[in-house]
């Protein structure tokens, strides 16, 4: 071990008479902990809602949306065989998307419809059925026409949120009244009207999700929406959703002119923005508390300076340069933030991983779209915050050991 860091640990423990000294030193520590902590949490906190959402947006969203630039598509087959030709491209299938108008009593809402294939739907949108079965939607299914009256009728079958259908109190097996918006082609102003079946129910975590979606057969949809045999988009899932925008990109150099490409970031862009901003945001207002405790060290480290003026002198006298004595409390206050950004690590990454596994933190599913807190832990997460910690503390040490390597052994012990 060098002198220099020996010296600069051996001043970690204070003599008596500077006790104060020696406080400072522990409350600095402690302040670079609680901040590493904190901001280790905080980190592992916004980047498990960012990603939560981005699981649940992508599960019920396509990867990539494939469109007609002038309208629906109409050689479906052509654009679906070579937009599965591309690299990196997992499925794609047809869907038919619109608007519908559901009343059921004296409830009203409006939703947006999408027309899908049962047999293609994802393992995300299957698995957040709670009743009912997609395959349901498929031809048509008897429902009561009243209390009383013993008769039925065969509707076509929709699949709603459960939040929906909690509002306007409906469940599996009734019926709801849709009606479509008329259109800029329609020769009638009178909105034309649909009663549906409802075959299921799906809750996929986000409330406003559930209350403003359905989903249709798409054959359906088409004949609904007065499509014919065409489709309003195609909707493509992609094998790496890291690799999302360059598959995109390869999909639009495939179709070319009229088809317009969009990904699901490009569709989502201000609010993972606005994520990735409040993220940063925080991770600056939080490093701030890092900050604070780093002018903590500064100010111990100039009282220490002040304290060993004599140790300065007497080592400057025996030979030791200004580099060494620079480094002696360079040391000093390196041990200190060091400590205590271990220590904060380690508290973080246990915080974390108790909020991961007890989940001990209840949330209103209505504003959080979750029940619980979310917690992604990633090791480059510690790092960068360490990292952060390191640097500022090392900030912090050059002055006071600038003002000791300057300290001149003749002034300090003339009237020793």
């Amino acid at each position: 071990m060098r002198y220099e860091l020996f010296i600069g640990l051996r001043y970690l423990r204070a003599r008596r008479t500077e006790a104060f000294v020696s406080l400072l030193t522990l409350f600095s520590a402690v302040g670079v902990a609680l901040g590493v902590m904190t901001l280790n949490i905080v980190l592992a906190v916004m980047t498990g809602f960012e990603e939560d959402l981005r699981d649940r947006i992508v599960g019920f969203n396509p990867h990539v949306l494939v469109m007609h630039q002038f309208g629906p598509i109409d050689d479906q087959d052509g654009v679906l065989g070579a937009v599965r030709e591309v690299d990196g491209v997992e499925s794609a299938t047809p869907f038919v998307y619109g608007h519908l108008m559901l009343s059921n009593r004296d409830r009203v809402a409006g939703v947006f419809v999408r027309g899908i294939d049962p047999s293609a739907a994802g393992a995300d949108l299957r698995d957040s059925l709670v009743a009912g079965a997609l395959e349901n939607l498929r031809g048509s299914h008897a429902v009561p026409l009243g209390a009383g009256r013993g008769m039925t009728a065969r509707l076509p079958g929709v699949v709603i949120g459960s939040r929906l259908a909690e509002d306007f109190g409906l469940e599996v097996g009734d019926a709801v009244q849709a009606a479509m918006p008329v259109g800029p082609d329609s020769d009638s102003s009178v909105p034309r009207l649909r009663r549906l079946a409802i075959v299921g129910l799906f809750d996929s975590g986000m409330p406003e999700y559930d209350k403003a979606v359905a989903y249709l057969d798409l054959t359906q949809a088409q004949q609904l929406f007065g499509l014919g045999g065409r489709v309003s988009s195609i909707e493509v899932k992609v094998a790496d959703l890291d690799d999302t925008s360059a598959v995109a990109e390869r999909v639009n150099q495939a179709l070319g002119f009229p088809y317009r490409v969009r990904d699901w970031l490009q569709s989502n862009h201000n609010l993972f923005a606005a994520l990735r901003l409040q993220k940063t945001v925080y991770f600056i207002v939080l490093l701030l508390i890092v900050l604070v405790a780093a002018f903590t060290i500064l100010a111990t480290l100039v009282m220490v300076v002040t304290e060993k003026r004599k140790d300065v002198a007497i080592l400057r006298s025996m030979g030791a340069t200004r580099a060494s004595i620079r480094a002696i409390f360079v040391s000093k206050g390196l041990a200190i933030g060091v400590a205590g950004a271990s220590i904060g690590t380690v508290l973080g990454y246990l915080g974390c991983l108790a909020l991961s596994r007890y989940q001990f933190i209840d949330l209103p599913v209505d504003v959080f779209y979750v029940s619980t807190i979310p917690v992604r832990i990633y090791a480059w997460h510690f790092l960068l915050v360490g990292g952060c910690a390191f640097v500022i503390s090392l900030l912090a040490t050059l002055y006071p050991a600038r003002q000791a390597a300057l300290l001149s052994p003749v002034e300090v012990l003339r009237y020793e």
